[in-house]
């Protein structure tokens, strides 16, 4: 313990962390997981920038995936994704820890990785938020070195921000670590550099303010949820409580999970005062302060009065639907519990006699979170797996061409249960795996309960009794999915052209020349272009020697 380990020591164990969650998933195909969904290749169309008819919930995140699948197959791209999330959220963790010794890098890497967050966002697919809790140990890092002046601080901030910034709630989420590691005399730095890397959702949310409500009953459906015997605030504290049951893993329901949640936060507690000796007492107030909020923001809806107040919000306040699935803010407390509770471990081995004590106190530190949770392993133990794409979809993907309108995917439903995937849930991949607008039906069933979505073109759809009348509405193509649960309504189709027909996927073409609406392009493309401008002038600063190119010239190194 008193003796530094090797520094290979944290990033094999970070490396040793991704493959035993996403060994199984390596091998060609794709991982499609309720929301989760890669294609071969994405197209830049309208929702990937926000200007289509829906929500930009998934801006950037989609035209960066477009980006990427124009270099790199799509499969390939989810796997760098998932080991990257996975492997930085440990490596940042242990580098983040202030500490001498190796063995207490590894503790804190392994509590903040290896959490019940991690492994319920990875299964219900929110691969976004997985790169945003993987970059906040980075975040902080470089929003220290901005506080504390150091030279090229905030361009190490701008870069360590870019993975976090690819969805609303990932914005969110690092903006506000950004303004509390900085601190309060770097907020004309800080606030200007959040406010433009999330400029690519920003904009299009505020210029349609009028279409960004959601509908109230999200508020209950989507609220956290007790995973065993304890309250919904409990499993939030130890960062759990996701709203869907599914995507939990078996292990929390075992009794004494609460128990142990309760230990934990009490030893990462004791260990919040050595971290505020070793960091300064300012930011570690305030990253646990931040800690807190989201623990409250995350258990709002289950406290009293909490759930009126959220009703409220998501009714009246545009963007408000932020709000909703408030479990996700609950990464904001993973940091100081994390290290917290390292640095409380590294001071009760301290106090130990034996080389072979503390070692053997590190160890237990270090497997621990495995131990209480081994279904994050091996892809929650099988419950992830991949699967390829029929080729149903390249050949409806060639027959759409220049034809104006957009396709609407039928049955009338946002998830999909096909035999090619082991009939896992996921959602419809069709506005990804399409290169023209897709349009969905977006509402939820959530148990008993169905939830609005957000697209007003919907509406239409179920109001239509022709293909002439889909037409009307924009629709210059009907896309139905077989082999998955849900009524086509044969109205729809009988005045439809056949196009092309498969076994999984048969495509119409509509009747008459669809209305189509103009889209303004511009907004959005600029907003893209200022965020990407600032990272790459960020990348360039720290690539450069800006001292010498100050004075006009590089010069060598001077010999002493």
């Amino acid at each position: 313990m008193n003796a530094p380990s090797s520094r290979a020591a944290l990033p094999v164990l970070s490396a040793v962390l991704a493959f035993a969650v996403c060994a199984p998933l390596l091998g060609r195909g794709f991982v499609l997981s309720y929301d989760m969904v890669f294609a071969p290749r994405q197209y830049f169309v309208p929702d990937a920038f926000g200007v289509g008819s829906t929500l930009p919930r998934s801006v950037p995140a989609d035209a960066a995936v477009a980006l990427a699948t124009t270099v790199l197959p799509g499969d390939i791209v989810q796997k760098i994704v998932l080991l990257s999330a996975v492997f930085f959220a440990a490596f940042g963790a242990g580098r983040l820890v202030p500490t001498e010794h190796q063995g207490t890098r590894l503790v804190a890497a392994t509590a903040y990785a290896w959490t019940p967050y991690f492994a319920e966002r990875l299964f219900i697919g929110h691969w976004p938020l997985l790169l945003t809790y993987a970059a906040l140990p980075w975040i902080v890092g470089a929003g220290l070195a901005v506080r504390a002046r150091e030279p090229g601080g905030l361009p190490k901030l701008v870069i360590a921000c870019a993975p976090a910034v690819l969805t609303p709630p990932g914005g969110v989420l690092a903006a506000a670590v950004v303004v509390v590691a900085a601190g309060s005399r770097r907020l004309r730095q800080t606030v200007p550099i959040a406010l433009v890397l999330n400029l690519p959702w920003l904009v299009p949310t505020f210029l349609d303010a009028g279409g960004a409500f959601s509908d109230p009953d999200g508020v209950t459906a989507f609220s956290a949820r007790a995973e065993s015997w304890g309250p919904a605030l409990l499993s939030v504290l130890g960062l759990g409580g996701i709203w869907n049951a599914e995507t939990v893993p078996e292990s929390r329901a075992v009794p004494l999970v609460p128990v142990l949640t309760l230990i934990v936060v009490a030893v990462a507690i004791a260990g919040l005062r050595p971290l505020a000796h070793r960091c300064g007492k300012a930011p570690v107030r305030s990253l646990t302060a931040l800690g807190v909020l989201g623990v409250l923001l995350a258990s709002l809806a289950t406290l009293p009065g909490g759930d009126t107040l959220l009703t409220a919000a998501t009714r009246y306040v545009p963007g408000a639907g932020l709000l909703r699935d408030a479990q996700k803010w609950v990464a904001w407390w993973a940091l100081p519990l994390a290290l917290g509770f390292a640095l409380a471990v590294e001071a009760a081995a301290a106090k130990l006699k034996t080389a072979g004590g503390r070692v053997g106190l590190v160890t237990a530190a270090v497997v621990f979170p495995l131990l209480t949770m081994p279904d994050l392993a091996w892809g929650g133990w099988g419950r992830l797996g991949t699967a390829q794409y029929p080729a149903d979809w390249a050949a409806v993907s060639g027959q759409l061409g220049d034809r104006p309108g957009d396709v609407l995917a039928l049955p009338l439903s946002a998830f999909r249960g096909f035999a090619w995937n082991a009939d896992r849930t996921q959602l419809d991949p069709a506005p990804r795996a399409l290169p023209k607008p897709v349009l969905m039906d977006d509402t939820l069933q959530v148990g008993a309960e169905r939830i609005a979505g957000e697209d007003p073109r919907i509406g239409d759809v179920r109001a239509a009794t022709s293909a002439r009348e889909l037409t009307d509405a924009g629709i210059g193509w009907i896309l139905v999915e077989h082999g998955t649960p849900g009524y086509v309504d044969p109205r729809l189709l009988a005045g439809a052209t056949p196009v092309w027909s498969g076994d999984w996927l048969t495509l119409y073409r509509t009747p008459g020349e669809p209305a189509v609406k103009a889209i303004s392009w511009t907004p959005a493309l600029l907003a893209n272009g200022v965020a990407l401008t600032l990272l790459c002038v960020a990348v360039l600063c720290r690539m450069l020697p800006m001292r010498t190119l100050g004075r006009g010239r590089i010069l060598p190194p001077r010999k002493e």
